[in-house]
This record gives C-alpha cells, structure tokens and sequence, in this order.
C-alpha cells in the first residue's frame, strides 16, 4: 500500500486490541508502515524498551524560586466527596482508614458485572447553587461549583471580599476528565424515547467547558479560564497550568482543580468494557487495594477538589492564611498506548524528575509521594518502577494511596489528593493504605499499609497519570517565609 506523504489520508490497518485488568495482550498496528517513512515507523514493544530510563542529572543544584511575585502558595481548599465536602471530615475519615466504596443505589446494576463504587450520597448544594441552577445542572458542574466556592471561603475570598478586587486578575482553571456525562445519557434517551424536540437546552453546554465557565460566572472572575482533559490526570495538569499564570505575572489568584461525575449507567459500563474495573462485588470495600498481589482493578468515584493557588506578593498584602507551598510540577507523555503504561516507567520518571527541577528539588528532599496507586494490575507496578529510577534511596521514603477509599475520582482525582497530600503536609499525619494484605515483592517502599502514621513532610510530590499516557506530578511542601 502506498501514499502520498505521511500525513495525508490512507488506510489504516488497525486490528483488535484486548485486555486483561489493562495489562496489553495483543499489539495495535495504528498506521500501515507504508504510509510512513522509514524514521517514523511507530515502534514495537521491545523497540521502546531500548531508551535508556533514566532521570536528566542536574547541572547545577537546584534553586527554589525566592521571587515573592512568583512563589505560588495555597491559601484555600474545597471538596465534595464520598466522605462530604468539609475537609476535616474528610481527612479524618483517611487517617481512620475508612472506606468509601459501597453498592451502587443511584441506578439499577444488577446486571452489571461491577455493581460498586465511590459514590456521593446526601449532597446538598444548599447556600452554594440556587434552586433553579441546582435542579438542571449536571452533577459534574455542582460539584464543581461547591468545591469551588468552598474554596474562596477557605482563603476569606467571598463575595465582599472579591468585589474590592481586581477580578481580571484572578482566573479559573477546574478541569475534568469525562465531563457532563448525565447531560449526555438524558439527551440520547430523550431523542430516542421522545424526540430531538424534549432535549435539555442546556445539553451541549454542560457537557463541555461549563464547569470551570459557571464557576466563573458565578463570582465574576474575569481572569483566565478554561478546561483541561487529559482523562485521570487532569487536575494536575491544571495545577501546572494555573502556576504558570501566575509566575508570568498574568494573574495574583487562580482557582483550580478537577470536577467528575461519571456514576451512571454509560460511565460505569464504559470502564467495564475496558476491563479496567474490579469486580470484587463480594466485598466491594476490600476492592480497592493499591500494591496488593490480589488487586483486579480500581474502583471509580466521584467528586470535586479545587485549590486556590496565589503568588506569595499576593497572599502576604491581603494577609492571607498560608496553609502550604506549590513548589512546581512537570507534565509528560509515554507516547505508547492509548490505556496501557509502559512497563519500564519511563514516562513517569521523566515526569518525576522534570517536576523537582521545575521546583528546585532534589530527589533527596522528598520524603512523601501521593501515588496515583489505581489498583490495576500494570499501573501499580510501573509507578513504583518509576519512582525507584528516581529515587535511588527509597529507605526514608513514604507513600500511599488515596484512591484506597475513596476509588478513583478520575479528573478530580489529582485535586482530592492534592488537598489530602496538603492536610498530610500541615498535620503530620499520614493516612494509611487500606486493604494492604498481600504485598508485590516488587514494592519496597513503605507503603504505610492499613494504619496511620506520623510524618514530618519535607516535600511531597502528587501523582496522576491518564489515559493517553498522560502523566502529571505536582510538588508540595510546608511554607516557609
């Protein structure tokens, strides 16, 4: 077969890919050879096992930034979640070692081969969404709309606050992975069931860009705003993002996370078709089990985790509350698989690594990582993998997963573990890995297996990696002036 140059239209050979818990069983030939010159042709599994995984050295040591105009500093925090949307609550439900993962109520599984998962029950949106706005917006955008405010509360950025603000120079970047998904659901039913004419007007809005848009509107932020999607890995590419326009000196404030809500009939068959889910319907709270030899899937959840990053200049003239430091953050592609990690890690630790030199970190000062610990059988073990080509001593290292109670939140997943990896961070404490039975050898790290334990952190890094091999670490430690 022959074309006329690589990028114009030809045929594509493309055969059936399978998985097993995500594990990669059958190669996916994407484009005929034929259609490529020789230098482009993609590679084989073994032909990317050859680049030599390994962490950039660094020339110099590395600097923190000390420009007050570009140190960026936390100084609010917001949720909704499985435990609720206080963020005491929360956290103490983690270091309790509590479960969030129950029977799915919302529709009728009973069919389904997954019948489980982290889904928010008794959420009320009251004093934050009114009544018409809260009764036909998505659950993605609600929650992101809480979360959000919650978060202005949190660095004593209300309404009076705000409007003796410049509010061009405060931005909103929520993000989310798979959208307005219900949107989607009602309107497809609605056409097929009643006609074009019963679809919700409000259809294609809500399940784009509207949830970072209506926070916005909301409160009048006239700043920079928009949505990212890079499917599991969102929140912290906003993170990244937000950073950036503030140490270019566009903006003092940005409000930024991750909002999901993908319960439902279509999501949750939508990850079973992938085999990407545990089926542990038995025992659905020992379902999410990071690390352990008996893992056969992660759990999927729900919710919302927004930040409000600020530079320091900013937060010290409106003498704000300090309550962490964003030190930096780097993002990556494995360019591999569309679902799959590559083994050797390297994505990921290329990613580590370019996240301490952004923060002016060495892989010494870490002492903490919020892994993004999934429970699938790949995804597991090609983090640790990753974070050992990193960080040669792991001895003083900790690490846990998150995702061990309350599933995996998808595109708000990076903003929950962010605010749990800030609360380890101002606490002292870190909350355990549940479900920690039977180790992989491989992982010889601490993960702080079922109990609690105390931590000094020095820094702390946050992992979140996506389909698409989408990889983003963000890195975080105590304030100090």
């Amino acid at each position: 077969m022959a074309c006329n140059g690589f990028f114009n239209t030809c045929l594509f050979e493309v055969s059936l890919v399978h998985y097993e818990g995500l594990r990669f069983t059958q190669r996916v030939q994407m484009l005929s050879t034929a259609c490529m010159p020789k230098s482009y042709t993609l590679a084989t599994t073994k032909k990317y096992k050859t680049i030599k995984a390994m962490s950039s050295p660094n020339v110099a040591a590395p600097q923190r930034q000390k420009d007050p105009k570009k140190r960026v500093v936390i100084t609010g925090m917001g949720l909704v979640s499985v435990f609720g949307s206080d963020i005491d609550v929360f956290y103490n439900k983690l270091l309790e070692g509590e479960s969030g993962i129950s029977l799915i109520d919302r529709f009728d599984a009973s069919s389904f081969p997954v019948r489980f998962a982290g889904q928010i029950r008794d959420f009320s949106s009251q004093g934050y969404i009114d009544y018409e706005n809260d009764r036909r917006l998505d659950d993605c955008s609600r929650y992101c709309l809480v979360a959000g405010k919650r978060a202005l509360e949190d660095a004593n950025l209300g309404y009076e606050a705000l409007n003796n603000m410049d509010k061009t120079r405060i931005g909103v970047l929520v993000g989310t992975g798979m959208g307005g998904v219900s949107s989607i659901n009602n309107a497809v039913d609605a056409l097929k069931h009643k006609g074009h004419e019963k679809i919700n007007q409000f259809f294609i809005p809500y399940t784009i860009n509207m949830s970072s848009a209506l926070l916005a509107i909301e409160t009048g932020l006239m700043g920079p705003n928009y949505s990212i999607s890079t499917a599991c890995a969102t929140a912290n590419y906003c993170f990244c993002a937000a950073s950036h326009h503030i140490r270019s000196g566009e903006v003092d404030i940005m409000v930024v996370g991750g909002t999901e809500a993908s319960i439902i009939p279509s999501g949750v068959g939508g990850f079973v078709a992938c085999r990407a889910l545990s089926q542990r319907n038995d025992d659905p709270k020992k379902a999410s089990r990071p690390w352990d030899k008996n893992r056969d899937g992660f759990v999927i959840g729900e919710g919302s985790g927004v930040l409000i990053m600020e530079s320091l200049e900013s937060a010290t003239k409106r003498g704000a509350r300090i309550i962490a430091e964003y030190l930096g953050g780097a993002i990556t592609c494995d360019a591999h698989h569309m679902t799959d990690p590559r083994s050797d890690g390297f994505g990921v630790s290329s990613c580590i690594s370019k996240s301490l030199q952004d923060a002016g970190v060495s892989p010494e000062e870490v002492n903490y990582v919020n892994a993004h610990a999934t429970s699938t059988l790949a995804g597991d073990l090609a983090e640790v993998n990753a974070i050992k080509k990193v960080f040669k001593d792991t001895s003083e290292l900790k690490m846990n997963g998150t995702k061990s109670m309350i599933g995996h939140c998808l595109g708000a997943a990076g903003g929950l573990e962010a605010i749990a990896t800030i609360k380890t961070i101002t606490t002292g404490w870190l909350h355990p890995t549940i479900n920690q039975d039977n180790l992989e050898e491989d992982v010889t790290i601490d993960t702080v297996p079922n109990f609690k334990k105390k931590h000094e952190v020095n820094v702390a890094i946050s992992n979140s990696f996506g389909f698409g091999g989408h990889n983003s670490v963000v890195v975080f430690a105590p304030f100090k002036p």
